[in-house]
């Protein structure tokens, strides 16, 4: 029987039947097989036009695609946005009245069009998250800053709002009028880039209602004398520096704060009176809800530290945020272990401990460590060369730990991976530029914790051999692993792959990226893997960047039916990516309009560089 034929098959079946099965399919299926039959097609479309929350963020559709998958649909509530392709021909097909949440991520091609268009189109929204890196042709700082104020003038009974201009040349200045004072229930609030000035004048601009009458008409049966500032719980600020000055603002203006996330950039090194001092801390302390506290300072510009806290500061944190579930630390180049270790002794649940770039943290932090041992779920330390297999024999006593990063720990050896073996709960593990070898990749593989995430990033001792000690061992990794990182590992060659191919049933991310031995033998292997000894989790991403033995070849694995559920795949410097095959790309982009295919050597995804503070 064919499949839509006029004498059987689909048009025989019930529509509530056919509906029913469509329901169960995400919305890359349900587009693929619209186009089989007349009868198919009504169907999809029935079945899109029921859809209240719909996640994009897994591929980049152009207008054409996000027309068809949006265009009957009136009951959507919630929707995130790839807008990687799209301009402003797109807006008015996703800004709709009913929408209470929206998320566009890595807008590159809209104008200023796209902010007053929100106001306009938007006015019901809760939650607004806005990903910017458009050159906006040229407008003008301060016309930009008019039109975000437009839109939120519109959005006025948003609850959460992020803006995040990555590396924009105006975005210094663009929140230079910004005015959050008629948004009465915003309860967190994400700004990137920010200036401490900005942040400063944004808290000092509240105004103080002293009567109904002073509010604006649609608020006006709000309670009388409240600021703006009153019930946000959430602030996450990427700034030129963080300050004493910065501190005594938000804590005046910010009293219930739960979260508080500030990462600052500075191009300089700054002086005691424009930078974060023991003083500035002990005046967090008047933050009494706070629970989450991230503080760091990004070498991206300066390798510039927080060189007027000590320990004393830290002890004041710890003494006073018994409470605290989450603290992240970067570049707190005088803190000791006395500092870190009163954290994890005061704050009995604490969850998740981040310390990055430490100078002088070692084993002696965790050496008693058991008060926090049963609370811990997320412990990360990364570039703390003097960590020892000794800390992770500590750490394998918190029986909850599900995330484990050790990244630049270059001490953690046989020892450590035998320890981390017995984390039954262990599902994300980061090994990057440590040193470990093939035979301590044997105990990991031999352990029965359910790892679903490992970076084995630039282990320089780590070849094919140690990949088959991994995968081939008697635990459970085989069965769990969904990402694996096995970029910048010279040893690496074809074997690794098609040992991933046979035992890796679940894999969904893989990078193998500046791995200089892999050929088009891989690329085959990993594109015809769906059909390898039966079912299995098609492939989603794969990082192939600088694999410079890939040819042209491999092209032809792009196309239909191998690689079935790609949606990312990363060619840049390879033979892939050469001006010879990019009529080859080009049909291939237009026959696989779900596959992002980047040639610009971004990792995992074309995610660099958006992540906000406590994101990172």
């Amino acid at each position: 029987m064919m499949l839509g034929g006029r004498n059987g098959g689909l048009e025989s079946l019930p529509k509530e039947l056919l509906h029913e099965i469509l329901s169960k399919l995400d919305v890359m299926s349900l587009c693929s097989a619209s186009p089989v039959s007349r009868t198919l097609r009504s169907s999809v479309t029935h079945a899109l036009s029921t859809i209240s929350t719909l996640d994009l963020s897994e591929f980049s559709p152009d207008v054409q695609i996000l027309s068809q998958i949006l265009n009957d649909n009136i009951v959507l509530k919630c929707l995130t946005l790839d807008c990687w392709l799209l301009c402003d021909v797109s807006i008015t097909i996703f800004s709709r009245q009913h929408l209470v949440e929206l998320v566009l991520l890595r807008c590159t091609l809209f104008s200023s069009r796209i902010f007053t268009a929100i106001g306009e189109n938007c006015p019901n929204l809760r939650q607004l998250t806005m990903e910017m890196a458009c050159d906006f042709d040229h407008e003008l700082p301060h016309s930009i800053g008019k039109q975000i104020m437009e839109m939120l003038k519109g959005c006025m009974y948003l609850e959460h709002l992020s803006l995040n201009f990555k590396e924009h040349i105006l975005s210094p200045v663009i929140f230079n009028s910004l005015d959050l004072t008629h948004i009465q229930n915003l309860k967190v609030l994400q700004l990137n880039p920010a200036s401490e000035q900005q942040i400063t004048s944004l808290m000092q601009s509240k105004r103080m209602y002293t009567n109904t009458g002073s509010f604006p008409a649609k608020v006006c049966n709000q309670v009388s004398v409240k600021t703006m500032y009153l019930n946000l719980q959430s602030l996450s600020l990427v700034l030129n520096r963080i300050t004493d000055k910065l501190i005594i603002s938000i804590t005046k203006n910010l009293p219930h704060l739960i979260e508080l996330y500030l990462e600052d950039r500075p191009d300089l090194e700054p002086l005691m009176d424009q930078d974060l001092t023991n003083h500035g801390l002990l005046l967090l302390c008047s933050l009494e809800y706070l629970t989450r506290l991230s503080l760091t300072r990004s070498k991206q510009y300066y390798p510039a530290t927080f060189k007027w806290v000590n320990d004393m500061g830290i002890f004041f944190l710890a003494e006073t945020f018994r409470g605290l579930q989450s603290v992240k630390m970067a570049g707190f180049s005088r803190v000791t272990d006395a500092g870190y270790s009163s954290i994890l002794q005061s704050c009995s649940g604490l969850q998740k401990f981040e310390i990055i770039n430490p100078v002088h943290l070692s084993d002696l932090t965790f050496h008693n460590v058991v008060g926090a041992a049963s609370s811990l779920i997320e412990v990360r330390i990364a570039c703390c060369d003097i960590i020892t297999d000794d800390t992770v024999g500590k750490l394998s006593t918190c029986r909850n730990l599900e995330v484990l990063d050790l990244w630049g720990c270059k001490s953690i050896g046989s020892y450590g991976l035998g320890s981390i073996a017995n984390l039954e709960k262990l599902t994300k593990l980061n090994l990057c530029w440590t040193a470990i070898t093939n035979s301590d990749l044997s105990f990991i593989g031999n352990a029965n914790a359910p790892i679903s995430s490992l970076c084995l990033r630039a282990c320089k001792r780590v070849s094919d051999e140690g990949i088959a000690s991994l995968l081939r061992g008697k635990g459970t990794i085989s069965k769990t692993l969904l990402s694996l990182d096995l970029g910048f590992i010279e040893g690496l060659s074809d074997r690794a792959i098609f040992t991933i191919v046979e035992f890796c049933r679940e894999i969904t991310d893989l990078c193998v990226r500046c791995c200089f031995s892999i050929t088009d033998a891989s690329i085959e292997g990993l594109g015809r893997m769906e059909g390898f000894e039966g079912k299995r989790s098609p492939l989603r991403r794969l990082d192939v960047y600088r694999c410079r033995r890939l040819s042209h070849y491999s092209l032809k694995m792009l196309r239909r039916p191998y690689f079935p559920g790609l949606r990312w795949i990363g060619i840049g410097q390879t033979g892939l990516s050469l001006a010879k095959g990019e009529d080859g790309l080009s049909e291939i982009s237009g026959d696989r309009p779900w596959l992002h295919i980047c040639s610009d050597g971004c990792e995992m995804g074309c995610n660099d560089g958006w992540q906000f503070p406590h994101q990172l």
